[in-house]
C-alpha cells in the first residue's frame, strides 16, 4: 500500500494570492530591533532559484531545494518575475498598477515569500535558510534514470499486460485465489514468505515512484506512514507539480504499472508450469501478492496513487483537505439542525456564522470537492467498520492462539509457528502504532512552528 505525496499540501498551506493590507514604514532600509529587515519602496530582494509553471488560471511557483510550492494568481507570478529581475518593491508595485490597474502591497508579499523560504536576501540582509529535506538515494541522478519517462515505456507495459490478459482468457484456471497463498502446510512459512514477498513488492512499488520522479528532477523521499488502519510506505514527490502533465501522471501511476508488469510476467511464467508442483504454487502465490495492492489503489479516500491522478485531472489543489473541511461543515450543519431550534434573532452574530468552506473555491474545484467528500465519508466509515468487525477480531484471535501455542507441551514445530505469528503479526501492529505516533508528533510540531 502506498501513498504518493503530491502538490496539494504545500500549495494549500502556502496560500494562493498576494497579500494586501499591512502598511510598512517607509523609513530607510534597516533591521528592526528584534525582527526581520524592514521593507520599503526602495528595497530590492534576491530570490532563490524558483521554478514556475502555468496551471489553468494560476501559476505554480516553487523551490525544488526545499520542496515548497505555492499556487499564485497571474499578478502574484508577475510580481515574482519583476522582483527576480531586480526591480525594487516600489517599482514592482508601479509596474503591476500600470499592467492591471489594481493596487498591491508588494512589501507584504515579499514577507510572505520570505516565510516560504523563497527569498535569499532583503536589501543587504541575508534571510536565514532552512535545511533542505533529505532525499532517498541521493546518489541517483536524473541522467541515470531518464528512460523512466521515455514515452515507449508505457507502451511496453501495455503490451505485457495485453499478453497476460490473452493467456488468462485462454486459461482462466490460472487466476489465483486466496488458497494459493496457503502454498505450505506450515503457517509460519506462509507468513514469513508472504511478508518477505509483500514488502519486497512494496519497496519496488515505491522505488518506481521515486525513480520516475527523479527522472523529472524531483528529489523524492520514501518513508513509512499510516492511512486509517493501514501501514503504508509512501513516497513524497513534492515538486512533480512543476513537471508537464505527462510526467506527473507517469510518476503517480509508476507503482501501479510496476505491479501490473510483475503480475503479467508471473502469468506468462505460470502458464507452462504443471498445476500442483512447487513452482506452480509459488508463482501463483506471488501473482496474488502482486495483485492484492491494486484494489487498495481504488480507495482514493486514503490518498492512494489514484487519488493524486484524480486530484490532477480535476485541477484541485487539495482535494482531500478541502473535501474533509466540507464534510465537517456538513456534519456541523446536520448536528445543529437536529438540536432544538434556538430563538430567532435578527442578524447573524459573529460566533454563530459557519460559512461553507467550498464556496471560496473555483466552480470546477467546488463540484469535485463536494462529490469527493461523499466518497471520503462513506469510504472511511466502511474501512473503519471492516476493521472493527473483521480485521481486529481476527488479529486478536490469531495472537491469542499464538500465545496459547507456546510452551513445552506443543513441540518444536508448534512453538516455532506460534513465535512466528507473534513476531510477524504483532510486529506489524506495533510498527503501525509507532509510525502513527511519530507522524502525529511531527504534524503537531510542524503546526506549532
Amino acid at each position: 500500500m502506498t501513498d504518493t505525496a503530491g502538490p496539494a499540501a504545500d500549495a494549500s498551506e502556502a496560500g494562493t494570492s498576494t497579500s494586501t493590507g499591512t502598511d510598512i514604514d517607509a523609513a530607510a532600509v534597516g533591521t528592526a530591533a528584534d525582527g526581520p529587515p524592514r521593507i520599503t519602496p526602495t528595497t530590492r530582494v534576491l530570490l532563490h532559484d524558483l521554478a514556475v509553471r502555468r496551471d489553468r488560471d494560476e501559476w505554480i511557483v516553487g523551490r525544488m531545494a526545499t520542496r515548497t510550492f505555492v499556487a499564485l494568481p497571474a499578478a502574484g507570478a508577475r510580481a515574482v518575475e519583476l522582483l527576480g529581475a531586480g526591480l525594487s518593491v516600489g517599482r514592482t508595485e508601479e509596474s503591476l498598477r500600470a499592467e492591471t490597474g489594481e493596487e498591491f502591497d508588494i512589501a507584504d508579499f515579499v514577507g510572505d515569500l520570505a516565510a516560504l523560504g523563497f527569498v535569499a536576501r532583503i536589501g543587504d540582509h541575508a534571510v536565514p535558510d532552512a535545511e533542505p529535506p533529505r532525499a532517498s538515494l541521493p546518489w541517483l541522478r536524473p541522467r541515470h534514470v531518464r528512460l523512466a519517462l521515455h514515452p515507449v515505456l508505457p507502451l511496453l507495459v501495455a503490451a505485457l499486460l495485453a499478453a497476460a490478459v490473452v493467456v488468462l482468457v485462454r486459461r482462466p484456471d490460472l487466476l489465483p485465489g486466496y488458497r494459493d497463498l496457503l502454498w505450505s502446510r506450515h503457517g509460519s512459512v506462509v507468513l514469513l514468505s508472504g511478508a518477505a514477498a509483500g514488502w519486497t513488492l512494496l519497496l519496488a512499488h515505491e522505488l518506481a515512484h521515486l525513480v520516475t520522479a527523479r527522472a523529472a528532477g524531483v528529489p523524492g523521499k520514501m518513508r513509512l506512514g499510516t492511512r486509517l488502519q493501514f501501514l503504508v510506505m509512501q513516497t513524497d514527490i513534492s515538486g512533480i507539480e512543476l513537471a508537464p502533465r505527462r510526467h506527473r501522471l507517469t510518476a503517480y501511476l509508476a507503482g501501479i504499472a510496476l505491479n501490473l508488469s510483475v503480475a503479467s510476467s508471473l502469468v506468462l511464467a505460470l502458464a507452462p508450469t504443471e498445476p500442483g508442483t512447487t513452482a506452480h504454487r509459488l508463482l501463483a502465490a506471488a501473482l496474488l501478492l502482486a495483485l492484492l495492492p491494486l484494489p487498495f489503489q481504488c480507495m482514493v479516500f486514503t490518498r492512494t496513487d489514484l487519488y493524486f491522478v484524480l486530484q490532477d485531472l480535476t485541477g484541485c489543489r487539495d482535494l482531500y483537505g478541502d473535501g474533509l473541511a466540507y464534510a465537517r461543515y456538513r456534519a456541523r450543519r446536520s448536528l445543529r439542525s437536529a438540536r432544538t431550534v434556538r430563538t430567532v434573532r435578527r442578524g447573524v452574530r459573529a460566533g454563530d456564522r459557519d460559512d461553507d468552506p467550498s464556496a471560496r473555491l473555483p466552480a470546477h474545484e467546488r463540484r469535485a470537492v463536494r462529490l469527493y467528500s461523499v466518497v471520503l465519508v462513506v469510504g472511511t466509515a466502511a474501512c473503519l467498520t471492516f476493521m472493527a468487525a473483521v480485521t481486529l477480531p481476527v488479529d486478536i484471535a490469531l495472537l491469542v492462539r499464538a500465545v496459547r501455542g507456546l510452551g513445552p507441551g506443543h513441540g518444536l514445530a508448534g512453538n516455532v509457528d506460534a513465535v512466528t505469528v507473534l513476531v510477524v503479526l504483532g510486529g506489524v501492529n506495533v510498527l503501525w502504532l509507532v509510525t502513527w505516533w511519530r507522524n502525529r508528533r511531527s504534524r503537531r510540531s510542524a503546526g506549532a512552528t
